[in-house]
């Protein structure tokens, strides 16, 4: 028992030296150090769930030669006191669900860049969670459509870049949209990365990537016919876009945090396993797989990450999919006072719930089994969250000011 008690606190200190590694104050501040912007007037744009953090690290570095700017984050990831006499607007999105602080996001986006004169460096910070915070969608598509839209392709099972191809298809401001309204101002993209392989075109939906081949890349995916009539008709009316953008420079990634907590477990003298595949899929497959390798595995900590899927059933109850994926994971650990798992989002949020994830061990079935609940129906029922915290097992970090996927963690002793 007191070594399950102190590979549960290891994990969560491991998991804080990896989010250290990546927030986006942090990063950011360290890319304009290294890299200094040209002189002149620079007005800010940060969109995601970390623009806060992105945004004050790029103010501690520009100071006075900032002259405004937007930031368009999430509830509960914005705090007003923190961005007072830094000029910026701020606004909030909808997330995971576009909502109607998404579209008026998008439509103060475009008539800012319209207003700015057009010498006036830009610099922009995206971050995870751009794709359903700020939207300018095609036109007859209402917010309406795009919920139920975002609603199906959340639940769908499809990866993030095919899920990201559709919300493209629908939008003028997503693959590389933004690009017509920016014009020929000098420009400055720093990213942190939420999808898997970094691809720039995916993070936020690529708001300043062309996306080249789209119809080709929907033109595959098994759509519903009244979303596939969407994508066609947002196909035609996006039209030709820019071919090129600006560079972009990811600033945190993955691997950043992957490499920090590694570093950690080395400090606290333990053999480190890391495995550079990433995790993806269904979700619960993913939790048995990661489970069964750590008890095959030898004493130490085990390190993955990536971004699994969850496909919902008609009526969901509470959680995510590291939530889903631990539940799946203290089944196969059961009984082992040996093995301990962390699976969380790195921005501190999983699915549309405040916890970032779950901390289970050997025990977390028998006390969920205690509660009068059953494992298994709750994974039929995407309930985990319900189990989880019956069992004691949910993580809550708040706001982490990055978002770098998932991060699982694994101690074997």
């Amino acid at each position: 028992m007191a070594d399950t008690a102190f590979a549960r606190h290891l994990l969560l200190e491991v998991f804080a030296a990896a989010l250290r590694a990546v927030e986006g104050r942090s990063v950011v501040a360290q890319a304009l150090a290294a890299r200094p912007l040209g002189g002149g007037s620079v007005w800010i744009c940060a969109i995601g769930k970390a623009a806060q953090s992105m945004a004050l690290g790029a103010c501690d570095v520009l100071g006075p030669r900032v002259v405004g700017g937007l930031l368009i984050t999430k509830p509960g990831h914005l705090d007003h006191t923190a961005l007072a006499g830094l000029g910026m607007e701020s606004l909030l999105g909808g997330h995971p669900i576009p909502d109607a602080g998404s579209l008026e996001a998008g439509r103060r986006l475009i008539f800012a860049l319209g207003a700015l004169p057009s010498q006036t460096q830009v610099l922009f910070l995206v971050s995870g969670g751009a794709s359903s915070l700020v939207e300018v969608p095609i036109a007859g598509l209402d917010l309406a459509d795009l919920r139920r839209m975002s609603q199906w392709l959340l639940g769908s099972g499809l990866p993030i870049d095919a899920v990201n191809r559709v919300r493209k298809s629908v939008s003028r401001i997503k693959g590389g949209g933004l690009l017509s309204p920016l014009g020929d101002r000098p420009t400055r993209v720093l990213a942190i990365s939420d999808v898997p392989g970094d691809d720039p075109g995916v993070i936020g939906s690529g708001l300043l990537v062309p996306e080249v081949g789209l119809a080709e890349g929907v033109a595959g995916l098994d759509l519903p016919t009244w979303l596939s009539g969407w994508v066609e008709r947002g196909l035609v009316e996006r039209g030709p876009l820019p071919t090129r953008g600006p560079q972009i420079e990811l600033v945190a990634t993955l691997e950043t945090a992957k490499a920090a907590a590694a570093e950690a477990g080395r400090r606290a003298g333990l053999a480190i396993r890391v495995d550079s595949q990433p995790v993806e899929g269904d979700a619960a497959l993913a939790g048995r797989r990661l489970a069964r390798a750590l008890l095959a595995g030898s004493p130490g900590l085990a390190i993955a990450g990536g971004e699994t899927t969850l496909r919902l059933p008609d009526a969901p109850g509470r959680g995510g999919r590291n939530q889903h994926l631990a539940l799946a994971a203290a089944i196969e650990l059961s009984g082992h006072a040996d093995a301990v798992l962390l699976s969380a989002g790195t921005d501190g949020t999983d699915g549309p719930t405040d916890d970032a994830g779950a901390l289970i061990d050997g025990a977390t079935l028998e006390r969920i089994q205690d509660a009068g609940l059953d494992a298994a129906q709750g994974l039929n029922r995407a309930d985990s969250g319900t189990l989880l915290e019956a069992s004691g097992d949910l993580i809550r970090t708040g706001p982490t000011g990055t978002n770098v996927m998932d991060l699982i963690l694994g101690w074997r002793g």
